[in-house]
């Protein structure tokens, strides 16, 4: 399956430092699909999360558990 993201509207991280091109962007609107990508390379293939594997995740990094496994 190929996700279709010409038409895809990213926004930065919350997170991100300030610097201008050093930020996780994500695309949303794609039914169970989180796209992720680097600003710094945004004609670069982004990777594609399960929304529930996404949710995880940032949970997982606000519990202060970024080093971790998530299972």
């Amino acid at each position: 399956m190929t996700l279709d993201l010409s038409t895809a509207t990213w926004r930065k991280s919350s997170y991100s430092g300030g610097g201008a091109n050093d930020c996780v962007e994500v695309a949303d609107g794609y039914s169970h699909l989180v796209p992720v990508r680097d600003s710094k390379t945004p004609a670069s293939r982004p990777l594609v999360f399960s929304a529930t594997s996404w949710a995880g995740f940032v949970d997982g990094i606000k519990r202060g558990r970024g080093g971790r496994t998530f299972g």
